[in-house]
């Protein structure tokens, strides 16, 4: 590999920044790294790599074509299709259509896209982009429920659970109701401190609306416990929904890798089924919290409800009864301690309703085979955005990291087709990582490290010609440093313009 000068700009992301760097630098030999783009680097950028936040990248750069110019990126300029909500669906909505056979049919939640600014609107969409979905909740199906997500914003703000029309108008209109608080608060100065999650609905303008799915898999993530503690008793296991943050790496154009180590991102709380009983009548959203998993919500409890997946093997799969309204447990946020006689009181309705029988475990065998579901989903959504060409389009000369969420589904049906499905919920670029935890940061510099040898040494390796005649083989399907490549596609050309 011959010498490169690296741009490496993070500032809002120290971490990140770091992992960068230590990844370079186990590169032989290592780049030279700057963290300005000058003026002369800009005009004569020989060989560079630019792996930067989006918004410093130099993006005409990454079209350049000065000579002697070897410049390589760490994002894709245009990808809406991947990383907004409301794009993703239309993406695969569109692809379902010419590919209805294909593994999205199921592993995605069924979605439908929505443009309002104001809650009044939502009478005419209901006879227009809604009609549908508006046929399914006439239908008044106690068990269906539906999350309302902003296209466009991310950790966990505007999402919504609602169970009726009335129910989403209402919504909207406390969104409305928020934004004049706001503009109230701006002349008035800020009122009580909270995690508010609501949006301006104006500003936003869309949003996506999916099929809630209320059978999720659930584990206690306390059988893997953290600092040496104890794991607790069988009896008084309770189970916690959580979703897959999987991170997915796009090369050129186009080469897909999963990374092979998968985290599961727990609830605070234990799971109980979305229902209207029991519920404040004034109250116009449902309490989130069984249901959330994003850690961006959970922020002070650090790192308690991060786990690997691999770490589950072994424990009890808990969502066997997950069709029941609620789980005979006392709710509790996650490490808080129960009084004997409440846990005695537990047991007994256990025992009462038939709880009592915890056989079903959590093998290796179920987690390679979720991770093949990823794999092929993956492979799928990335061909899906390749036809959507106008809102994503991969060049050879830039790769980039995303992180993906995935909920996985329990069916405890003898003749289940997947007892265990997974479920893809969202694309996120530029993802989180510093909410993994210090616990789990060594499979981040892994995966840094990983990116850099596989995505980075071998643009650099001579030129254009002497890097294709070098290159490994790697077949679909196969891991490398823990890349496990899912798709390998030729993109409009041989060089991918």
């Amino acid at each position: 590999m011959t010498n490169f000068t690296a741009f490496v700009s993070w500032p809002s992301a120290p971490l990140t920044n770091r992992l960068v760097r230590t990844a370079l630098d186990t590169l032989s030999p290592p780049p030279a790294i700057v963290t300005t783009l000058g003026s002369d680097l800009v005009s004569l950028p020989g060989r560079l790599l630019q792996w930067a936040t989006y918004d410093e990248l130099e993006h005409d750069l990454t079209f350049s074509q000065a000579p002697g110019a070897r410049v390589l990126s760490s994002s894709y300029v245009i990808r809406k299709a991947l990383i907004r909500k409301h794009f993703l669906s239309r993406c695969i909505h569109n692809y379902l259509t010419k590919h209805p056979d294909s593994i999205l049919s199921w592993g995605v939640p069924r979605s439908w896209e929505l443009e309002i600014s104001f809650a009044d609107e939502l009478d005419e969409l209901w006879g227009d982009d809604l009609y549908d979905l508006s046929d399914e909740i006439d239908k008044s199906d106690a068990s269906k429920w539906w999350i309302l997500k902003p296209g466009m914003a991310d950790r966990g703000m505007g999402i919504r659970l609602f169970h009726t029309k009335d129910e989403l108008q209402a919504i909207f209109e406390e969104f409305e109701q928020g934004e004049s608080d706001n503009d109230d608060e701006d002349e008035n100065g800020p009122g009580e401190s909270g995690r508010d999650t609501a949006v301006v609905t104006s500003q936003l303008r869309h949003f996506v609306i999916q099929e809630y799915l209320g059978n999720p898999l659930l584990f206690d993530p306390a059988e893997v416990p953290l600092n040496h503690s104890s794991a607790p008793q069988v009896p008084n296991l309770r189970g916690h929904k959580f979703h897959l943050r999987v991170y997915c790496v796009a090369s050129g154009a186009l080469t897909v890798y999963v990374y092979d180590r998968i985290l599961a991102l727990f609830s605070a709380v234990p799971y109980t089924a979305p229902s209207t009983e029991g519920r404040d009548i004034e109250a116009t959203t449902l309490d989130l919290s069984p249901h959330l998993t994003n850690t961006s919500l959970h922020t002070d409890r650090g790192e308690a409800g991060v786990r690997l997946l691999s770490e589950l093997v072994g424990a009890h799969v808990l969502s066997s009864h997950s069709s029941r309204k609620q789980q005979p447990r006392p709710r509790r946020a996650m490490g808080q301690i129960l009084e004997a006689e409440t846990i005695g009181a537990s047991r007994r309705e256990q025992a009462e309703q038939g709880f009592e029988d915890r056989g079903l475990i959590f093998t290796a065998d179920d987690v390679s085979r979720i991770k093949d579901q990823i794999s092929e989903v993956l492979s799928e959504t990335f061909k899906a955005a390749v036809e959507m060409s106008v809102h994503f389009q991969p060049v050879p000369n830039a790769f980039e990291l995303y992180g993906v969420d995935f909920v996985v589904t329990h069916n405890p049906a003898p003749n289940a087709l997947r007892k265990f499905q997974v479920n893809l919920l969202e694309v996120n670029s530029e993802p989180a990582i510093e909410l993994t935890g210090p616990r789990l940061t060594w499979i981040l510099e892994d995966l840094f490290k990983s990116i850099a040898h596989k995505c980075v040494a071998p643009f650099f390796k001579g030129t254009s010609a002497e890097a294709a005649d070098t290159a490994e083989v790697w077949e679909v399907g196969e891991a490398k440093e823990n890349l496990r490549k899912c798709l390998d596609l030729q993109v409009r050309g041989t060089r991918g313009w």
